[in-house]
């Protein structure tokens, strides 16, 4: 990120090392709005907002510019954002990316269980032997070395398997309920990941996540995938001070 991108996204103080919104200039033809409101929701999903205590500042002027529209899109595709949780707005201060508390996370990781569970017991009803045997090869990179020694390609292959779950469940009242809290949680995931050997455990419960779903053994898919959320609620509990 160079100096001049890196002050766009300002936080209250200085803003957090390496953070940055990826962000491209919008096309003519479909809704301005819609599509600020697709690529800034995309790029608050794809920043690590738990990496700094620092609150992250967003620059209407400077989105603009990144964008290659006025500041009318963008303003409403805030606003849109503000109204489902991404955003918040401080009088006299400016819009920041919303951030949680330790509780509001916990509670967040527990809601995610008991969905990414119920999509677990779908999948064993509803996804091919085609579709559950394709989540085998998203690891397929670390059979000969462990997920420490590739932490960021991993982690990224750890959130692409639990969005999988999920679309594998075919449910899209599932699908809508568990995208707002998709942002936190996997934020939360990715920074917990290299912490105290989670990667390693963690892959040894996707392996025999996928062998449940490939036995259709409906309860202990959904146990599994509960318990291994769940696992990680207690993490953040327990070790993750800096969220309060």
């Amino acid at each position: 990120m160079s100096a001049q991108s890196e002050s766009e996204v300002q936080s209250h103080g200085q803003p957090p090392a390496g953070l940055a919104l990826s962000l491209q200039p919008i096309n003519a033809g479909a809704s301005l709005r819609d599509q600020a409101y697709a690529m800034l929701r995309q790029a608050i999903a794809d920043a690590d907002i738990y990496q700094s205590r620092d609150e992250v500042r967003l620059d209407e002027r400077v989105l603009s510019e990144r964008l290659g529209v006025s500041r009318t899109p963008i303003r409403e595709a805030m606003t849109l954002l503000e109204q489902e949780g991404f955003l918040r707005t401080v009088p006299r201060r400016g819009i920041y990316i919303t951030r949680k508390t330790k509780r509001e996370i916990v509670e967040m990781i527990q809601v995610w269980a008991a969905l990414e569970s119920m999509a677990a017991r779908l999948a064993t009803q509803n996804a091919t032997d085609a579709e559950i045997g394709k989540l085998r090869h998203m690891f397929d990179s670390f059979r000969d070395s462990t997920p420490a020694e590739h932490i960021e390609e991993y982690s990224d292959a750890n959130i692409v398997f639990h969005q999988a779950i999920v679309q594998l469940s075919k449910s899209q009242v599932i699908m809508d309920q568990i995208k707002n809290i998709f942002v936190h949680v996997r934020a939360i995931r990715k920074m917990t990941i290299s912490q105290s050997d989670r990667a390693a455990r963690s892959i040894v419960d996707h392996l025999r996540i996928i062998e449940a779903l490939e036995r259709r053994d409906t309860e202990l898919a959904e146990r599994l995938v509960r318990q291994h959320s769940l696992d990680l609620a207690e993490y953040v509990e327990k070790n993750c001070d800096f969220l309060d």
